[in-house]
């Protein structure tokens, strides 16, 4: 059985994307698992080669009909005279939206089995004129979803987001008994084909201390996060909370719990990325496609220096790998 057929796009040619997916074509011990095809530029990928002196050992096409074994699909989207590595730009922004759509497309159209996808620069999306905040967002709306939620999965800890890419302020008016019922039938189905068996989840309050019956907040804990819980669990679910997000984290519950269902996105991503950078995973839940992603951003600060980490990029593609094969 040959190897699911895994899109990577290279995310903002500014930034650390391009270094990390050379560096994943060099791992080919790990083309058993997965054939990869990059999507995005060769001209920016040989002029990060260059920079680094990293050998591109894979052919480049130009149609993905071409595309058979590890390849790059050349998509002409900007020069490597057209960005400085580091610096914001409209056509870095644009360019990794280009990236981003013809492999959501491809996906959609069978001609490859899921999507990896490289880190995004939200800024200079919006210098590009795409108003939608991130990967998440433009991928729900692009393929329809009308349910999806952004997942944090690494061997150290798992977090799905009620809400992700807002305000702190927005917050507790965006969340809903609908909302967080849908985060966690979405968490338990993809934990359930991911790990072989029903998932424990473990659902966090909105408030210090879950809210110390309505002393905290406005009794978002009483008058909706328990709700959701409660109707999930007469579901079948397997889900306990909500329960103070300071303890949530504690060793021991990080044992026990197959995944923490947060209210917002630092809720989450702080403590995941201290426990597991590099090693994490971000899965976009809830899609007619399969999309794992890095757990990082484009790194600004340190694209052109060749320290970049691919550990995460490699992580994603394997997962997606896994959920391709698992996906029935």
């Amino acid at each position: 059985m040959a190897p699911p057929k895994i899109a990577i796009t290279t995310g903002d040619p500014a930034g650390i994307g391009p270094e990390v997916c050379i560096k994943l074509l060099e791992k080919t011990e790990n083309f058993e698992l997965y054939e990869p095809i990059i999507f995005g530029d060769s001209s920016v990928l040989e002029k990060t080669a260059d920079q680094y002196n990293i050998p591109i050992q894979v052919k480049t096409v130009t149609r993905l009909e071409e595309a058979e074994g590890p390849r790059i699909l050349d998509m002409r989207a900007i020069g490597a005279e057209e960005y400085t590595t580091g610096r914001i730009s409209a056509k870095t922004g644009k360019a990794a939206y280009q990236y981003l759509t013809r492999a959501m497309d491809a996906a959609l159209e069978g001609q490859v089995d899921a999507i990896t996808t490289g880190p995004i620069n939200k800024e200079a999306l919006k210098l590009a004129g795409i108003e939608l905040p991130g990967h998440t967002e433009i991928l729900a709306e692009r393929t329809q979803s009308p349910r999806s939620c952004m997942m944090q999965y690494s061997d150290e800890l798992c977090c799905s987001f009620v809400t992700c890419h807002i305000g702190y302020q927005e917050v507790p008016s965006l969340l809903t008994k609908e909302k967080i019922l849908e985060v966690i039938e979405l968490s338990d189905t993809t934990l359930g084909r991911m790990l072989g068996r029903p998932p424990l989840l473990l659902c966090c309050g909105l408030n210090p201390h879950s809210g110390e019956n309505g002393l905290f907040g406005n009794m978002e804990e009483e008058k909706i996060i328990l709700p959701a819980v409660e109707e999930a669990k007469a579901n079948g679910i397997r889900i306990e909370g909500p329960l103070p997000p300071d303890t949530v984290f504690l060793p021991d519950r990080r044992k026990m719990y197959d995944c923490m269902i947060c209210m917002y996105h630092d809720q989450g991503h702080i403590p995941l990325k201290a426990l597991a950078f590099d090693r994490a995973v971000n899965v976009t839940l809830g899609l007619p496609i399969i999309r794992t992603s890095v757990d990082h951003g484009t790194a600004l600060d340190i694209a052109g220096q060749g320290i970049a980490n691919p550990g995460s990029m490699l992580e994603a593609a394997k997962l997606a790998a896994k959920l391709a094969q698992n996906k029935t």
